[in-house]
């Protein structure tokens, strides 16, 4: 059974035709709110020290909220979480703790562990785990174990420090099934894996997003106890209506306002003693003396203490609805987990019907987190700038710091987000690369996502598309045209729309954006880019966005080959369309043109400049070029070079006679400037054969592959390096009498760069893969077989183009397979732990991974560009 005739599938549709709002609720609850730009009104700009974790249980957010293992409606309004407490903490686990950008030797970083299991697209049903510790939580020693480390060691996680040792945790498990758009059952099992007893306190928390301290509102929503129902409260609320919340008989009933205790962290009287933090008050000092006498607010929990036996499971169930019901809890409710779960199995069963289960989970898990990444986001810089009407203005500094020219940004949506804890931002090109995994699951979402990024209150009115939120001006990799064309082929390919509107409304806007790119970062106009870091924080010898040394400016092969990948992304596009309205042809032919300019500029095919391509060394090179004109290359032999290979677009013969108008241009073009060519950039091609626009001449490809698939330079184990390992001897290159220098480093960052939490010095990255075998599956079609080369390099093996693609793809999936003694590469830190039958079948899918033993590094939940494995495995099986 396909996906098309699911359960799932049929809500989802129904969802977009407007008959029920399925995606009305969803687990769109941050995972961090505190720590961000948008929360941080300070006059120096510093978002982590402004509003540290300590402050987030006592003081009230401004842009959203956050909580653990959480779900809200799709503005933020109404929001559920857990609080937990094991009697030993100092404070209730209520959200995911984690070091900020300054405390941890290399930058942010959660320090927790929890699992994203199942998720459908509709959040139909959805599933997490949180493994919480049953001895005192360590917040202090992974700060100060952190603090003494150097860049040069590893990472001091929750793991390191001994909690889980006998198994003395929790396994918190937290069930989400829809009974309806507007009916979200719950259910919380709470396992002690320890022999031993222990005590365990949970409180599953409903609360309002508190916009009265702010602005005005209609009236101060409300939560208060439903008459003559003792197991259930009434949520009343302007903008999402009125529902009843069901709960199983409790020890106690609490409520507390969601609102700042300004006594607590300002030293001033409140005007009540119900503050956000008043259940931390209540639970922790046993005493609920208060507590009994508040019976409404806008934050609210029912109370349980537990006592379980080791091994022993406890149920808690919950129910959120705007249905008046008799019996909340009746045996259909525990059907319908059955029922849901069914549904999910169903619904990726016809996403992928492989049948090696092992890849099968993986990649069931990938998208499980990549939709568990689904976050409100809400930013208006404007408002942001100039402050609300009920509290102070922010500083007057503010006008113009951080983001200060973006005032058309108003941001209210849901995003997919690369991590909901460490990037609980949208970064636009990491989106673009969610958006193609979504595809597969929920192409309408991933349409949607995508097209957001043009519309005129997220692009600037010159075009630009906001990279993030800590520098919306900084410049990321122009993904989009490329993540559109993915998009429409997952979609023909899985359910047979080809959705031409849709390319359409990219096209227009990305139009735009791409007129931006050339009037802005081509700053000789001679069709070679700069664009600053594009995303690969510390890849360079020096800092690419800022203070280029010795007043001169860097022209980017990788900006180049972006560039040069735009075009050809906008060409193919316009050639898709052309097919259905005709006018769309001249627009090929123009994006044609232009990628042949960008072609001859990087390669050196003319007379007025010297290219970035080392003939001796057989590599593309960036060029520091000074304000005489002088310049002087920089031989860091990265994939910024590889890059270049990923511009590649195969044309069918087929096509181009339904398109005789580009056709001729095409033929023109090769007649006309073959003179100035030194290599072809029109490859092989007459009037009766198929058409290879690549950005590099097949010649300088193949000696190009010999360094990509060397095992010493750029292969390893697990998929491409970011890093040739040859640089394990440091590069030194002296700039105007001052020395800089690279080398190879295969995990963490050893480089404070951009914050030092993201390494491009070596690791593996999962996006740069996919674009590669993209491009690989390129020139396979045009060349067949008569393009082989060796394989690895130095190993004998001449292999065609599929064969290497094939296996690139088996290699990135090795990381999170087990191999022969049960271990995955993955985790390779911790193997011991993951060994056990309460670990064994969890995957977590990381930033990146190690250059050499494939070991999980950085943002540890990056299940939105690294959940690109499971288009992979669509392919692989």
């Amino acid at each position: 059974m396909g996906k098309k005739n699911t359960v799932e599938q049929k809500r989802l549709d129904a969802h977009y035709a407007g008959q029920e709002d399925w995606l009305h609720w969803g687990p769109y609850l941050s995972e961090r709110q505190w720590g961000t730009v948008r929360e941080d009104y300070s006059p120096q700009g510093d978002a982590w020290g402004y509003f540290p974790h300590d402050h987030a249980r006592s003081r009230v957010y401004r842009w959203g909220e956050d909580g653990l293992a959480g779900f809200t409606d799709r503005y933020c309004n109404v929001c559920f979480g857990l609080a937990l407490w094991n009697g030993n903490d100092s404070i209730l686990k209520e959200r995911l703790f984690g070091l900020t950008g300054p405390e941890g030797n290399h930058g942010e970083d959660v320090k927790e562990l929890y699992y994203y299991l199942e998720n459908t697209p509709t959040h139909s049903y959805m599933k997490h785990l949180y493994k919480y510790p049953q001895a005192k939580f360590p917040y202090g020693d992974l700060v100060r174990e952190n603090q003494k480390r150097n860049r040069k060691e590893a990472e001091f996680e929750l793991i390191d420090t001994g909690v889980f040792k006998n198994d003395a945790y929790f396994d918190v498990v937290t069930e989400y099934a829809k009974a309806g758009p507007d009916d979200i059952c719950i259910k919380i099992s709470v396992t002690n894996r320890n022999t031993k007893k222990a005590e365990l306190h949970v409180l599953p928390q409903l609360w309002i997003r508190n916009f009265w301290s702010f602005r005005d509102m209609p009236f101060k929503p409300s939560i208060t106890k439903n008459e003559g129902d003792k197991h259930s409260v009434h949520v009343k609320h302007p903008y999402t209506g009125d529902y009843n919340f069901y709960f199983e008989k409790p020890d106690q009933l609490l409520f507390t306002e969601n609102e700042t205790n300004d006594e607590r962290l300002y030293l001033q009287p409140n005007d009540h003693p119900y503050k956000k933090d008043f259940f931390h008050t209540a639970v922790i000092n046993k005493n609920f003396r208060l507590a009994k006498k508040k019976e409404e607010g806008t934050k609210f929990a029912p109370y349980y203490k537990r006592k379980l036996k080791g091994g022993e499971t406890v149920v808690f169930k919950l129910r959120l609805t705007t249905e008046t019901l008799t019996e909340a809890f009746s045996s259909d409710f525990d059907a319908l987990f059955t029922q849901r779960y069914e549904e999910c199995v169903d619904f990726y069963e016809g996403v992928n019907q492989i049948e090696n289960a092992e890849a099968k989970g993986i990649q069931r898990q990938a998208f499980a987190g990549l939709l568990w990444s689904k976050q409100y986001y809400n930013y208006e810089v404007e408002q942001w700038i100039k402050g609300d009407p009920k509290v102070s203005t922010p500083p007057e500094s503010r006008k113009s710091g951080r983001n200060s020219n973006w005032k058309t940004l108003r941001n209210h949506d849901i995003h997919l987000m690369p991590d909901k804890w460490e990037y609980p931002w949208y970064a636009a090109w990491d989106s673009a690369f969610h958006c193609i995994t979504m595809a597969y699951v929920d192409p309408e979402f991933a349409k949607k996502q995508l097209l957001l990024f043009t519309k005129e209150w997220y692009m600037a009115p010159n075009g630009q598309i906001p990279a993030y939120e800590w520098n919306f001006s900084d410049v990321n990799p122009p993904t989009q045209a490329f993540a559109a064309l993915q998009i429409f082929k997952i979609e023909r390919d899985t359910v047979g729309k080809q959705d031409i509107d849709f390319l359409k409304r990219i096209f227009n806007k990305l139009s735009l954006n791409f007129t931006w790119w050339v009037n802005q970062e081509d700053r000789r106009q001679n069709n070679v880019f700069q664009g600053g870091f594009l995303g690969l924080d510390n890849i360079g010898v020096f800092d690419r966005s800022s203070g280029i040394p010795g007043n001169a400016h860097l022209e980017q092969v990788d900006g180049t080959s972006w560039m040069a990948l735009y075009c050809l992304n906008m060409l193919e596009i316009s050639i898709k369309i052309a097919f259905e309205d005709p006018s769309y042809e001249e627009m090929a032919t123009k994006f044609f043109g232009h990628f042949i300019f960008i072609a001859e500029a990087l390669n050196k095919l003319n007379e007025d400049y010297e290219g970035t391509w080392d003939e001796e060394e057989g590599f593309f090179y960036d060029k520091l070029v000074f304000e005489d004109g002088t310049f002087q290359p920089i031989k860091v032999r990265s994939i910024v070079g590889i890059m270049s290979l990923i511009a590649v677009l195969h044309i069918s013969k087929e096509t181009l006679d339904r398109l005789p108008n580009f056709k001729y241009s095409v033929n023109w073009f090769r007649k006309y400037r073959q003179a100035n060519l030194k290599y072809q950039v029109i490859q092989e091609f007459s009037e009766d054969s198929d058409l290879l626009l690549a950005l590099v001449p097949k010649e300088r490809v193949e000696i190009m592959l010999k360094a990509v698939f060397d095992q010493n330079e750029f292969l390893s184990d697990h998929g491409l390096r970011s890093l040739s390992k040859i640089h394990e001897e440091i590069y030194k290159i002296d700039i105007n009498g001052t020395n800089y220098e690279i080398k190879y480093e295969p995990a963490e960052s050893e480089s404070s760069m951009f914050g030092g939490n993201s390494n491009w010095r070596g690791p593996v990255w999962m996006p740069f893969n996919y674009l590669f075998v993209t491009a690989i599956k390129e020139f396979r079609d045009y060349y067949g077989k008569d393009l082989e080369v060796e394989y690895p390099t130095g190993s004998g093996k001449i292999l065609g183009l599929n064969e290497i693609r094939n296996d690139l793809m088996k290699r990135l999936l090795s990381l999170f397979q087990t191999d022969e003694e049960g271990n995955r590469p993955v985790n390779a830190q911790h193997d011991q732990l993951y060994k056990d039958a309460n670990f064994k079948d969890l995957v977590m899918f990381y930033e990146y991974f190690h250059g050499d033993t494939g070991r999980g590094i950085g943002a540890s939940h990056q299940t939105g560009w690294t959940a690109l494995i499971a288009n992979m495995i669509n392919e692989i099986y």
